[in-house]
């Protein structure tokens, strides 16, 4: 045969092509199996979690305390990659931790390591503060460790039986409320005009944009609410730590001369004002614990188990009856967002899955939002309201915030449980329109053209506002005013009227829109599990299944290049505008608070939209 080359040198590549091909299909069914065997390993290994008697449950909370992790498991990847610890600690799991170490005898104590707990608001706090007490009344001990104490760790420190913090400690407690910016002036300066048109005489979001100041109407409602929340701050500290009523403000208001007394030491000031019961350092509170629990030969201090391993032994698999819970935390969109956020059809979409999940007999929404788009909101209620007609119960917890659209969503519902320090109400539209025709002029640019209808150009943000157009935005928005009114009305079994009243956007605590027939009851969490089993009939036997959102493959793996990207492009803007208002000496984190209030206006522009007609309040945990 004769010899040609270029067959043998197309065989040779057609040999190593396939040798390519085999090796592939190798590496990625062997990673495949790797994966299916760590899974599987995790799902039956879980409860293996060996503790001996004494030990103690270190809970050692991590990032911010929320409803749901924001974002998606790359993001968490791409932090730790990028040395930054974003991850967030979900009020779910702590109160299964708790509520299963307070069964489990094994456990005898826990200790509440505080330092990397970033913040929650206070209704997250009340809950994880009842399960404290609930594990303390099963006869077991909470000891409350920190090298400092800011306002809300303290709030669940002081729900502990001994609470001790170090020598160079201090214990910050400084209220609710603060000022706010406001930049009329500014945007005049450089000829931009917002444009608000609303229904509400205390809807009071877009007054940072249209004011230098807030209104009578918005420093009232604030007071009122402000007030309240730190009321139930202050009585909760006092009942916890036995305090005479009215000591927290006392302490404050006498500061100086009890930090003279204390010769200058914080930390002394803080025992002497019995907000804490001694100074110790983290060996010192070691040697503590040798003596209440048992020694561990291996590690040479006490038995223990901490926050995550122990929650990782609670994770079991279980079928039969359920109780859905569906998570709406963030603000609202009209269509799809990750988690942490709400997506008028992806959060619908969860709604319509549980309805149509046969094991699934009452769904849980858990409402943590300050609101925002009003369409979004109302694909939401939708779904809820079509879930109730197919004989399924729905409960609506409040927790943090369940204000404007995130009270829109609450409308259709069997039952609504607030806590007492949810802010909720502000049921109240606004539109907001900025124009930059003043920008134009002081650079000297005109603009003119011609146009079939008045209405041609009147989105075009760079000419003034047309009246006409002005008065459509307008009635469409007293349109939404009066759809939300009505459907508030005959949630609560009551007139348009009466709703109105306690309406027009005044935002209240959970308590407060108890009294004014806005909510059925105060109460948990908990409380609304137990509520939507009792409705459903499912007695005790039932289990608790959440309903989130499963990112695609492509999701996953785009993911990880545009986050990156988004977060590149933020931190280059960030770093601008920081460098930008440098000489001004505009301190960088002030900087970085105006960039966040105005891109509100920039967001206008990111949908080719140019107003948003918005159930939102600016309603800010305090």
């Amino acid at each position: 045969m004769a010899f040609t080359p270029f067959r043998s040198i197309g065989q040779g590549i057609k040999w190593f092509w396939n040798a390519v091909d085999t090796s592939r299909r190798f590496v990625i069914n062997f990673i495949f199996l790797l994966l299916v065997i760590l899974l599987l390993n995790a799902m039956f290994s879980s409860d293996k979690l060996k503790i001996d008697d004494k030990t103690a449950l270190i809970l050692n909370f991590k990032g911010q305390m929320v409803e749901q992790h924001a974002g998606s498991a790359s993001d968490a990847f791409l932090a730790e990659v990028q040395g930054e610890n974003k991850r967030s600690t979900q009020l779910r799991d702590v109160l299964t931790v708790l509520d299963a170490a307070t069964k489990d005898p094994k456990i005898n104590h826990a200790i509440l390591m505080l330092d990397g707990m970033q913040g929650a608001g206070l209704p997250i706090l009340r809950e994880v503060a009842a399960a404290l007490e609930r594990f303390k009344a099963s006869g077991k001990k909470v000891i409350a460790w920190g090298s400092s104490f800011d306002q809300r760790q303290y709030y669940l420190a002081a729900h502990a039986n001994e609470v001790y913090m170090h020598p160079m400690g201090n214990v910050m407690l400084s209220g609710f409320g603060g000022y706010r910016n406001y930049y009329k002036d500014a945007l005049d300066k450089i000829g931009i005009t917002v444009n608000v048109l609303k229904v509400g005489t205390f809807k009071s979001f877009a007054e940072p944009y249209i004011a230098n100041g807030p209104s009578q109407a918005s420093s009232e409602a604030e007071a009122f609410l402000y007030n309240a929340m730190w009321k139930l701050y202050t009585d909760g500290v006092e009942k916890a730590r036995k305090l005479p009523a009215g000591s927290v403000m006392t302490s404050i208001n006498n500061l100086p001369e009890m930090l003279k007394a204390a010769n200058g030491s914080v930390a002394q000031f803080a025992v002497n004002a019995k907000l804490i019961d001694g100074l110790k350092s983290r060996d010192e509170l070691r040697q503590m614990m040798l003596g209440l629990g048992a020694k561990d030969e291996q590690t040479k201090s006490f038995k223990q188990v901490n926050f995550d391993d122990y929650l990782q032994a609670q994770n079991h698999f279980s079928f039969g009856p359920a109780v859905a819970v569906i998570v709406a935390e963030g603000e609202i969109s009209e269509g799809n967002a990750p988690p942490g956020a709400i997506g008028g059809m992806s959060t619908a979409n969860l709604v319509r899955k549980a309805r149509e999940d046969e094991q699934v007999k009452a769904v849980v929404v858990r409402v943590d939002s300050p609101g925002g788009s009003a369409f979004g909101s109302e694909l939401i209620r939708q779904e809820l309201e079509l879930t109730r007609k197919a004989g399924k119960p729905v409960v609506i917890s409040m927790g943090n915030v369940a204000a404007s659209g995130g009270y829109w969503i609450s409308m259709s519902s069997d039952e609504v449980i607030a806590d007492a320090a949810t802010i909720t109400g502000s049921i109240g539209v606004f539109a907001i329109f900025p124009t930059a025709d003043k920008v134009l002029d002081k650079i000297g640019v005109h603009t003119a053209g011609t146009t079939t209808t008045w209405l041609s150009d009147s989105f075009n943000p760079l000419r003034p506002m047309n009246p006409r157009f002005g008065e459509v935005i307008q009635l469409g928005i007293n349109n939404i005013y009066s759809e939300f009114t009505t459907k508030a009305a005959a949630a609560r079994k009551t007139t348009p009227e009466k709703i109105d009243e306690v309406a027009q956007g005044r935002v209240w605590t959970g308590e407060q829109a108890k009294e004014r027939g806005l909510v059925d009851r105060i109460g948990s969490f908990q409380d609304a599990l137990k509520s939507a089993a009792t409705l459903a009939k499912l007695g005790s036997d039932y289990r608790v299944t959440y309903i989130e959102r499963e990112p695609s493959k492509f999701d996953r793996f785009f993911s990880m290049f545009e986050d990156g990207a988004a977060k590149a492009a933020a931190r280059a803007i960030n770093d601008q505008f920081k460098v930008a208002v440098a000489p001004s000496g505009i301190p960088p984190a002030a900087a970085t608070e105006m960039i966040k209030d105005l891109a509100w206006l920039a967001d206008l522009r990111k949908e080719n939209r140019s107003y948003m007609v918005m159930a939102h309040c600016m309603c800010t945990l305090p």
